[in-house]
């Protein structure tokens, strides 16, 4: 059975020492801190997640389950960016469930903190992986034309 996230003093902390050590560009190179407007208060949240990257395209992972920046994400079809003082906005794509399983698994193996939030193993079937979509949804990432 997979990890529940919860939100307490402790993962704020945490969060808010990754958000500085990412807004000065120091940490894992996949690391970013995500920007999007709440949709219901307009209000612009920020949390540090993590960009998955491979053949040019970029994903996000929702690794610690369906959360606030998830919901506000879906709604505003957009989020941004930023890392070491650049930044960028971009379109969020949700993937479904087959093409979520390459990202899942890159995700996997290269986020090892996350791996208790899932129920999967390194040796689990796509179709496995593919499970994990409803509870970790995955956002391919394209640039605002």
């Amino acid at each position: 059975m997979a990890k529940a996230y919860r939100m307490n003093a402790g993962t704020r902390m945490i969060n808010r020492v990754f958000h500085a050590m990412t807004r000065r560009g120091i940490g894992k190179a996949y690391r970013y801190n995500l920007s999007v407007r709440g949709r219901k208060s307009g209000r612009v949240y920020s949390t540090p997640v993590d960009v998955m990257s491979a053949g040019g395209e970029r994903w996000v992972v929702a690794a610690y389950g369906v959360s606030e920046w998830v919901r506000n994400a879906r709604a505003a079809g957009e989020i941004g960016l930023s890392r070491g003082g650049g930044s960028e906005t971009v379109r969020v794509i949700e993937l479904g469930p087959a093409e979520s399983v390459p990202v899942l698994r890159q995700y996997w193996r290269e986020v090892p903190v996350t791996r208790p939030y899932f129920d999967v193993t390194g040796e689990s079937t796509d179709e496995e992986f593919a499970a994990e979509v409803a509870r970790h949804p995955v956002f391919r990432l394209e640039p605002l034309i």
